[in-house]
């Protein structure tokens, strides 16, 4: 696949304008989370994987409505494209009315993931911890996809500075808070992990309010007409649902089997479940930024698409996959040369023996994870591309499958064969390298340049 030069319409500088301000805005998303476990594990390896595992299951319960409406960066681009500027706020407020539905559906079955802890036979002395932690942070998942819709709106428009400054603004006020509320510091009681629980939702808060401020500005509703766009609009939503379903059905069932793998990796051991959640918190970092390039690459794209100019979406995605390229060779000699060091950043304060004795492991599994690091740079270019243009419903068939072939590796090479943590992890990386290579083929299928989401206005 030929690279994109550097200039002009769906080239790497356009990319950047849009991707740049998204890589900052989804790596202040991953320090936050990476603070809430760094902090806990000065405490110990129990807390720190608790937060791990109640943390994937908050997210689990909420990501088939994140998925959903976080078509609406692509939806909006498209009716940007097709100069339909009415409709962009439109579909965002559509995005809105299904978060407001989301939120209920979402508490009445909060028991099930109190019960899942139960069935993945997590280990006694994390399981009180991960409990208490889900309790808490599932309370804030409304403010989590609101703060989605917005975003999402945002970056379909271009804007993604606003998102930056909102993740920014989360994330300084989340570290801020973990800091005071674990370990008990200026007045604030010592609140371990509940403590972490509480600075994410305030963070969370902080972050949807700085963009709710951006949506109403005078400048938003006179170009947008975000006034008018208080209406439930039936075609409008018939859009997103049917093009954001796929999304938000691959998200949720790819994450519940990732939340799978990880309490599977948990019950197998504390050493197991303290080197997975270090290798799993460093491959979130490495992999959090290439979230901006496929938010700016599902943006150019629809636009382009809505544009009804096909070459140049197909340009962006090159630009998406060489700009990814670039980034994850920093990531592939961090990951190759100093694993050890990434590992020791998660010691506890006081000598542990389970942290001792999951140092090998973990280092191991960070230098494994070096063999997909190029792949996972292509692959979120090419879905920010394919889902750009409409081609939802392929991409979730095959991340869908892909992950769920990851789940029985995992779980025989754990639990049946008894093989160790960094066997299973080995195992994990080939699957997803064989998934890469067909998401890449049907990119270059050039399928996807041929689907029309909206009409274009003359």
């Amino acid at each position: 696949m030929p690279f994109s030069p550097g200039t002009g319409k769906g080239g790497v500088a356009e990319l950047l304008a849009i991707a740049l301000p998204m890589i900052v805005s989804t790596s202040c998303d991953g320090i936050m989370t990476f603070t809430d476990r760094l902090f806990l594990s000065r405490l110990g390896p129990e807390q720190m994987n608790a937060a791990m595992g109640g943390g994937v299951a908050m997210q689990m319960m909420m990501f088939f409505f994140i998925g959903l409406t976080g078509y609406t960066t692509a939806l909006v681009a498209q009716y940007l494209g097709a100069k339909q500027k009415k409709m962009t706020t439109v579909a965002a407020f559509q995005a809105m009315l299904i978060a407001f539905v989301a939120y209920p559906l979402i508490l009445i079955f909060k028991p099930l993931g109190l019960a899942f802890f139960d069935f993945m036979q997590v280990p006694e002395g994390q399981i009180g911890y991960q409990k208490a932690y889900y309790n808490i942070v599932i309370y804030g998942v409304i403010a989590g996809i609101l703060r989605n819709v917005l975003s999402c709106y945002f970056s379909g428009i271009g804007k993604t500075k606003v998102v930056m400054v909102a993740s920014l603004t989360a994330m300084v006020v989340n570290v801020i808070l973990d800091y005071l509320m674990i370990y008990g510091k200026l007045g604030f009681p010592a609140m371990g992990i509940e403590g972490a629980a509480f600075a994410t939702i305030i963070g969370g808060i902080c972050g949807l309010l700085v963009l709710v401020r951006a949506y109403f500005t005078k400048k938003n509703q006179a170009e947008f007409y975000v006034w008018e766009s208080f209406r439930f609009n039936r075609e409008a939503m018939r859009k997103l649902l049917h093009y954001g379903y796929p999304a938000g059905l691959e998200l949720f069932l790819n994450f519940l089997a990732f939340t799978s793998m990880i309490l599977i990796f948990h019950s197998h051991g504390p050493v197991s479940a303290t080197a997975s959640t270090i290798m799993f918190n460093w491959d979130l970092v490495s992999f959090i930024p290439l979230l901006g390039i496929e938010i700016a690459v599902t943006s150019l794209v629809g636009r382009y698409m809505g544009a009804g100019e096909p070459e140049t979406a197909r340009r962006a995605a090159m630009s998406g996959i060489s700009t990814g390229i670039f980034y994850s060779m920093v990531i592939l000699l961090l990951f190759l040369f100093i694993p050890e060091y990434l590992v020791r950043v998660f010691h506890p304060r006081i000598e542990n023996a389970v942290f001792a004795e999951a140092l090998p492991v973990a280092t191991s599994m960070i230098r494994i994870a070096s063999l997909y690091v190029l792949a996972e740079a292509v692959m979120v270019a090419v879905v920010g591309a394919l889902r750009g243009a409409g081609d939802t419903h392929f991409t979730m068939l095959i991340s869908v499958a892909a992950h769920w072939s990851f789940l029985p590796v995992i779980y025989f090479m754990l639990k049946v064969w008894n093989r160790t943590a960094v066997d299973a992890w080995l195992g994990l990386v080939i699957m997803f390298l064989i998934f890469c290579a067909v998401l890449i083929m049907r990119y270059r299928s050039g399928k996807w340049q041929n689907i029309r989401v909206v009409s274009i206005n003359p």
